[in-house]
This record gives C-alpha cells, structure tokens and sequence, in this order.
C-alpha cells in the first residue's frame, strides 16, 4: 500500500477489502506521510549548490566545481545535464519527490561530468565512489519504466 504523485494527481493505492472508514484513514495517513516526504527533499536552487559542493568534497577530491545548478520542468529523456564548457548544471524537477540519496547520486553524475565529460571508465570511477549508486541508478530505471520514460541511462 503506498502513495505518490502521477502528472500532479495523487494515487493512493488501497487493497479492496477496505471498509469505508479505512480507507478514509489510510488515505489520510498515505497523504500525510506524501506530503512530509515532499518537504523533506525539495531543496532550492542555492541548497542544490552546497550539496553540490558538500558532494565533490566527499566524494571528488574537492574537485568539481559548478558555475551553477537549477531545476527545470523541460526534461524528456534525462535525469540531469551538465554544460561542461560554462559549467551548468541542471536537474529535472520530477526528482524533488525522490529520495534524497537518489537526488545526490544524480546530481554526483553530473559533477563527475565537470571532471570527465563522457562515461568512460574514469567517469565511472569518479561516480562509483558515491556508496549508493548501483541502488540510485536500479531505483531510477524502476520509476522511469514505471511510468513508461524513455529517459538515457544513467
């Protein structure tokens, strides 16, 4: 039994031998606990830039640093992009629901992109450090076709 958010509408799913009364509470229950989940991993802009930093110090020597990282709603195919020449970095704005180690795994993908542009093995020696990022990568491949996306591999 769970709840998430499909083209801004809430699903909740609920088993049929529900009563009337509990599946007002769950409901209740399942959108409360959505609505906390929410709060708790939507970061701004300026957040997504100290984690960014906070990440390459973890985790890339210190080495990768962004000219700027935003949130876009315009993504079809990724996750997140990285302008290697001006340094930008952008996230789709779908992944604010996300957990918060998925949100770091792929803003870490993109900062390992300031080091090494393609994803090639040194890429992948970079990202690999990140101690989630088999489980982030299996997690965004079920969410992407579950709701049947085209999105590149991450």
């Amino acid at each position: 039994m769970s709840a998430y958010r499909k083209d801004g509408k809430v699903i909740v799913m609920i088993p049929a031998r529900f009563t009337r009364a509990e599946e007002s509470e769950w409901v209740d229950a399942m959108l409360t606990k959505l609505e906390r989940s929410e709060q708790r991993t939507r970061r701004t802009d300026e957040q997504l830039m100290r984690r960014a930093r906070e990440l390459s110090r973890e985790y890339l020597d210190g080495r990768a640093r962004p000219v700027s990282i935003r949130w876009v709603d315009n993504m079809t195919t990724r996750w997140g992009s990285c302008t290697t020449g001006d340094g930008t970095i952008r996230l789709f704005d779908r992944l604010q629901t996300m957990p918060v180690w998925v949100i770091d795994y792929v803003l870490l993908h993109e900062l390992a992109h300031l080091l090494e542009p393609g994803h090639g093995a040194r890429f992948w020696q970079w990202v690999d450090r990140f101690p989630k990022a088999e489980r982030a990568k299996g997690y965004l491949e079920g969410v992407a076709a579950a709701a049947n996306l085209d999105f590149e591999e991450l």
